[in-house]
């Protein structure tokens, strides 16, 4: 007989047991609840110190500090040609305030485009500073020389990173550093000469660049902040200096952002289908469960008050080699006192991981919940998958001190609002249409804010890819 004809003789064969189709028509099957994917462990949400947040809006105040035009420069590339974008040149000191959009973008159209190789000196110690450098693309050192004539790493420059400012108005000015590449880099520059063909033409310019000059230096500590006069020391019946602490006349305020969703059930579903789970509770489970994704996320992300988007630039530091090493989180730490956690995402904590395989180290663990956390120093580092990874496979560890009394970053709701679930969450009745559905409006209201600057601190492009 052939196997064809022996199977069409067993499907001729009357069955002679009840099938399992049928069966499972009368058995009661064991079921998981819904499962959901997108739920991660939100390490933020839980180690974040939460303070409640009266009509919405929380202040911080501060002593006042001077701004000297820190932050990044962006730029737009075309093709291999890169610009500045004009409005952006006002984060330099020199043109700090200057808002005349004509004269900003006649500079961004004398940046010169250079290219430079890996290895190649931008600036040399001790060189006449005539131009400015806006680094558009690439990696930098400024080196210095050390105690006993070797050279020493200052500092590393990155992406939208600016040097030489002061040689836009003192002709004086030298180059009190080497800057070499570490990568190939794009550089704009913008000379001085430039500058002042453009002040001869613009009154607005001229006339900002002459009260720039005649401005006295301001006075401030190591922070930025302006001076305490204090008299430590002295003997006898010296004159003790008079004093105040001044306030920023206008400290920045927290409004509380919001998620939410509306959750829709029909009512046939909500009446008939609820053995032996409970249809609306695990609709609204899930649902509660996708808002804290999006809820960290927002921390992590968000333009106005996310994490990344608030720390200073003087917070924002470059791993010397490109992966995350020991000596680069060493530096992430030393720029804060108290440090409370790391967050990173979990392939950057994977490639510090190689780097210190790489040194013979292991970093010790500790048990978070139930849950063994790698640490540094003493500091947990834990995983945050909202961080986002480029496509250059780079990404950015966050470090902070938390906690109101600690002068930390905070999480900031508002508990006790209606219909809540949980603090700050609420799920809110609307009713019932004509076609049986039932909607419930889901919300939830937070916010984050670092009470000063030092409590933040991110290490930026740090390659992950990187296994030798």
């Amino acid at each position: 007989m052939s196997v064809g004809e022996e199977i069409r003789s067993d499907q001729d064969r009357p069955q002679q047991s009840l099938g399992t189709s049928a069966a499972r028509n009368l058995a009661t099957t064991t079921k998981s609840a819904p499962q959901m994917q997108e739920i991660s462990s939100r390490w933020l949400l839980r180690m974040l110190p939460w303070v409640q947040v009266q009509g919405g809006t929380y202040r911080v105040n501060r002593r006042t500090s001077y701004s000297v035009g820190d932050g990044r420069v962006t730029f737009v590339k075309t093709g291999d040609r890169v610009e500045v974008i004009p409005a952006e040149l006002g984060e330099l000191p020199v043109l700090r305030d200057f808002e005349d959009q004509e004269v900003l973008t006649e500079l961004a159209r004398r940046c010169q485009q250079r290219e430079f190789e890996a290895g190649g000196v931008l600036t040399s110690f001790g060189n006449q500073a005539d131009e400015v450098f806006l680094l558009a693309h690439g990696r930098a050192e400024k080196l210095g020389t050390g105690p006993y004539g070797d050279d020493t790493v200052l500092g590393t420059l990155a992406d939208g990173a600016y040097f030489g400012e002061q040689a836009l108005i003192d002709p004086e000015t030298i180059w009190e550093y080497t800057v070499r590449a570490v990568t190939a880099c794009t550089v704009l520059t913008l000379p001085r000469q430039d500058l002042e063909q453009v002040a001869e033409r613009s009154e607005s310019l001229r006339a900002h660049l002459e009260a720039l000059r005649a401005l006295p230096a301001q006075r401030t500590n190591n922070y930025g902040e302006a001076p305490i006069d204090l008299s430590a020391g002295h003997v006898g019946e010296a004159v003790l200096p008079a004093t105040y602490v001044d306030y920023e006349s206008r400290p920045r305020e927290y409004e509380l952002s919001v998620a939410q969703t509306v959750l829709r059930i029909h009512t046939r579903v909500a009446d008939l289908y609820n053995q032996p789970m409970n249809q609306t509770e695990q609709q609204l489970r899930l649902t509660v469960e996708a808002l804290k994704e999006r809820q960290e996320h927002e921390l992590i992300n968000n333009r106005e008050f996310g994490l990344l988007n608030n720390c200073e630039y003087d917070q924002r530091l470059q791993p010397h080699d490109g992966a995350p090493s020991p000596d680069d989180m060493d530096e992430l730490l030393c720029r804060r006192r108290g440090s409370k956690l790391f967050l990173a995402h979990p392939r950057a904590i994977s490639a510090f991981g190689r780097e210190c395989n790489k040194r013979g180290l292991v970093p010790e663990s500790i048990d978070v919940a139930g849950n063994r956390i790698p640490t540094w120093r003493g500091v947990p580092i834990f995983p945050c998958n909202k961080i986002p990874v480029t496509e250059e496979r780079t990404t950015s560890i966050i470090c902070m001190r938390t906690g109101e009394d600690e002068q930390g970053v905070i999480g900031l709701h508002q508990a006790g609002i209606p219909d809540e679930i949980e603090p700050s969450l609420s799920v809110r009745f609307m009713g019932i249409s004509e076609q049986a559905i039932i909607s419930y409006l889901v919300s939830t209201y937070y916010s984050a804010a670092v009470l000063v600057p030092d409590a933040l601190g991110i290490l930026e492009n740090v390659e992950i890819g990187r296994w030798r």
